[in-house]
């Protein structure tokens, strides 16, 4: 049984890895898939086909920008309200707000069995696809907030080819902070953003923080 109570209005921070460590994304095509489920999903809207709406979303992104009609339905329904994310080779990170009771439960279940589904059928597979339940972490005090987002932010250093490079990650929303938000109101990254001056200040904030080295030490309630 999950150890941590899940509080309207409060933030969490939810990681979960592929079983065995394996990957969880092989190619770009289900890092654009998970991407429109975790911006999507945040309400129980139903998508009629999912995959005719990934490949709307996914040329829409590559004008930097999400065109889809269902963005205003999607934010006055919301059961979770996003923050931030990253999507690394074989995990993910989220920051999510906890917008109406069993908002985080719903939107991850959705999430989880949805994608499971999806790269099952893909690679022709069955079975689990990520280690076990999802952790999750509240976010106590506005500086948890802020320091999470940071480490959130830093987390593709752990890819050589990444390493100082990762205002350029297109699979995080740091891009999002630190340049043009392309999800529009999917994201809602004002809670940190209205924090700081620029985005140039959050940039030296997150790169001089040392989030990534020291996370472990400072989080220590992870289920």
């Amino acid at each position: 049984m999950r150890s941590t109570t899940i509080f309207e209005g409060e933030y969490y921070h939810i990681l979960n890895r592929g079983v065995h460590k394996r990957p969880i994304f092989n190619n770009d095509q289900d890092r654009y898939r998970f991407l429109f489920l975790i911006t999507h999903f945040q309400s129980p809207f139903i998508f009629t086909d999912v995959g005719q709406a990934v490949k709307i979303f996914k040329e829409s992104l590559r004008q930097h920008s999400v065109l889809t009609s269902n963005i205003q339905e999607i934010v006055q329904g919301r059961r979770v309200e996003l923050t931030a994310f990253t999507l690394m080779p074989n995990h993910f990170h989220l920051i999510v707000k906890e917008m109406k009771t069993g908002g985080i439960a719903t939107f991850m279940q959705r999430l989880q069995n949805g994608y499971t589904k999806y790269f099952n059928i893909k690679n022709e597979m069955n079975g689990h696809l990520f280690q076990g339940p999802y952790r999750l972490v509240h976010i106590k005090d506005n500086e948890q907030l802020l320091y999470t987002s940071a480490y959130i932010h830093r987390n593709c250093r752990e890819l050589k080819e990444w390493k100082d490079r990762e205002a350029e990650y297109p699979w995080s929303s740091y891009q999002d902070y630190i340049k043009q938000n392309r999800w529009k109101k999917l994201l809602s990254n004002k809670v940190i953003m209205d924090q700081f001056t620029s985005p140039q200040e959050y940039q030296k904030w997150v790169e001089s923080s040392g989030a990534k080295e020291d996370f472990l030490e400072k989080v220590e309630d992870i289920d």
